[in-house]
């Protein structure tokens, strides 16, 4: 019984579970969003040499494809080990919802799976046996294909984050889909799925641009490189604003569905009306802050009312904090969210209900008998999940993660939209920029003085091709730290109020998901140490090598 089960699991094998899909997590998310970004620059380079018939876009068009390619084929092996592990190490929970996640793994598995590996096959052999506009197509379908896939994926994570569209089942012990519409079409999965995908294209444009940008430091292929810059930086820029746009509003979707969330991101420990935006604070990283105790984090600068509009759209818009939320509140259309230990109480009613009703039917009781259990049982059914809290304070996620977490995400964002605006200031040569961002770094010393007048062979300052490249891990950082703030964030369900860690996780030997992990460490380290082994032996061959 699921009421039961996690009473006897050991509480090394909930951490060593969760500590494993971390990993897992973590590196698959290291190849998809390349993946998704190159797909958009492969996908313009194609649609350049379909236009002018120039060979050079060919070209090109290999060469981004190959990269492509490598990274393509690790994010599939990484991907699948991942939802393996749903029945692994997560038994329990793909058997409590396992018939509402499973619809969208398996929609993305037949689909967009198989659409990826019919067009990548014509992308990568197909130059020569089909017509250039089938062959532009089939790239186009390849990027289409994967971000299809990214869809379904993050309908699957989206449904964890804010449940809907189903309807718990008393005699299977199931939450049963009840509208697929509305799980696959959730405002918040939408707002998820544009901010994280429209991220990824970031990640691709400033791969794109580091790898330009090394040729010309190397003083070759300076064509493929100055043009390729060229598109990488437009690319950069459109998404870094659109990035921002849908983060704002993905912002708004979890102050609404997960306001201890946006509480934690913001340390909030007292909430009210016109609230601030923390651009930064005292949070010590290592340990949980005493947010019963404080007013609220020491040492805070904010952006007056900036929290509020995030979140309500309104400069003097109500957000409650940690402790409103744990004492409950009153919501500003008037209705009343119950504290904590409410919730606590009724989902323990509703786990008694449920218990009551399946041994009433399993001894015979009358309709009448079975309806009155169910009907506790559908009053509390809400707060189900709450009826495994032991503590209050479980529900608390870790504040340091997500307040740091949420502020490198952002201000590694605003960091690339000024670096590509500055990038496409100095490729189009608007007078001065360059020599005006060459002297200010050398006047705060960044730069050594005799930097500042040098420039690289296509105009652009030598210092920028450096910067460019340790553009790399910054963009991949502010990507992972998306992820935790997502993650971290939503703690400690599995499924929002739905279904905590400890009451999904396998009734397994800790010892033997400790091996896994370490097995898995190893395994995808070496798989990332390969990654970037052949991409940069690629690189370095050029567009000139056909293998």
């Amino acid at each position: 019984m699921l009421q039961n089960l996690f009473l006897n699991i050991d509480a090394g094998t909930i951490d060593w579970s969760r500590a494993q899909f971390a990993l897992t997590a973590i590196y698959h998310w290291l190849f998809v969003p390349l993946t998704l970004g190159l797909a958009v620059i492969m996908g313009i380079v194609e649609t350049k040499y379909y236009r002018t018939k120039d060979e050079f876009w060919k070209t090109a068009a290999k060469f981004w494809q190959k990269l492509f390619g490598v990274n393509f084929a690790m994010g599939v092996a990484t991907g699948i080990i991942l939802e393996f592990e749903f029945g692994t190490n997560w038994s329990n929970y793909s058997w409590f919802v396992g018939d509402i996640f499973g619809a969208p793994l398996a929609v993305e598995g037949i689909v967009a799976f198989f659409m990826e590996s019919t067009f990548v096959a014509v992308m990568f052999f197909g130059w020569k046996k089909v017509s250039p506009g089938f062959h532009l197509a089939s790239t186009w379908l390849t990027g289409l294909g994967a971000t299809i896939s990214a869809w379904w994926i993050l309908v699957a994570n989206a449904w964890m984050q804010y449940p809907v569209g189903c309807e718990f089942n008393p005699d299977t012990m199931r939450n049963e889909m009840v509208s697929f519409a509305e799980v696959a079409l959730s405002p918040f999965a939408v707002d998820k799925f544009f901010h994280t995908v429209i991220s990824s294209w970031i990640i691709g444009a400033i791969f794109c641009v580091a790898v330009c940008c090394w040729y010309i430091m190397k003083k070759r292929e300076t064509k493929l490189a100055t043009e390729s810059m060229k598109i990488g930086a437009w690319v950069g820029l459109i998404a870094a604003l659109l990035a921002g746009a849908t983060g704002h509003k993905s912002a708004q979707s979890v102050a609404e569905v997960q306001p201890m969330k946006l509480a934690a991101m913001e340390a909030l420990y007292n909430g009210g009306t016109d609230q601030g935006l923390s651009i930064v604070a005292w949070v010590n990283p290592l340990c949980q802050p005493d947010y019963e105790s404080e007013e609220s984090a020491p040492l805070k600068l904010e952006m007056p009312y900036a929290l509020s509009f995030m979140a309500t759209e309104d400069f003097h818009g109500y957000v409650p904090g940690i402790n409103d939320i744990l004492r409950g509140y009153v919501k500003p259309d008037g209705t009343v969210e119950p504290s904590v230990d409410e919730k606590i109480a009724r989902g323990k009613q509703a786990i008694l209900a449920l218990k009551a009703y399946r041994e009433a039917k399993a001894g015979g009781a009358d309709e009448a008998a079975l309806n009155t259990h169910l009907s506790m049982l559908k009053d509390n059914m809400k707060y189900f999940g709450y009826g495994y809290i032991k503590n209050k304070h479980d529900i608390v996620p870790f504040i340091p993660v997500n307040f740091w977490a949420f502020r490198i995400m952002v201000g590694l964002g605003c960091l690339f939209i000024v670096y590509f605006a500055l990038l496409l200031l100095m490729i189009y040569k608007v007078p001065y920029i360059s020599v005006i961002v060459r002297r200010l770094l050398a006047t705060v010393g960044i730069l050594p003085e005799t930097a500042a007048d040098t420039e690289g062979i296509t105009g652009l300052p030598a210092w920028h091709y450096w910067a460019a490249i340790v553009m790399v891990p910054l963009a991949y950082i502010a990507s992972e730290s998306g992820w935790l703030v997502a993650e971290f964030g939503r703690q400690p369900w599995t499924i929002q109020d739905m279904l905590p860690t400890w009451a999904a996780v396998s009734d397994l030997n800790s010892c033997s998901v400790a091996l896994t992990f370490f097995l898995f460490l190893i395994l995808f380290t070496t798989m990332l140490a390969v990654e970037i082994n052949i991409l940069l032996k690629q690189i370095k061959k050029g567009p000139g090598s056909e293998n």
